[in-house]
């Protein structure tokens, strides 16, 4: 299995379950071949919600979500639309 940590940002947090975040992230076990989208979809993080997500970092583009591969010790960040003016 491949650990990560998944860190959601404002709102998202509430889609961690309580019992497991410390804060705002979780660390869980993922299938070696699991994506990013998957670990999404794992927490029920809704597509049009994840706005910025970033693996180690490095910015992931909405269409790259699907295909990029988590690694043991990778870390993905992901925050909200942010409305302002």
């Amino acid at each position: 299995m491949t650990q990560v940590t998944l860190k959601l940002f404002a709102s998202l947090s509430d889609y961690l379950p309580a019992a497991e975040r410390v804060g705002n992230r979780v660390v869980v076990e993922v299938a070696p071949d699991a994506t990013v989208a998957q670990l999404l979809d794992r927490f029920a993080v809704p597509a049009e919600q994840a706005k910025l997500v970033l693996r180690n970092g490095v910015y992931l583009a909405p269409e790259e979500r699907a295909t990029t591969r988590l690694g043991d010790g990778d870390e993905i960040a992901v925050w909200p639309p942010v409305a302002g003016g």
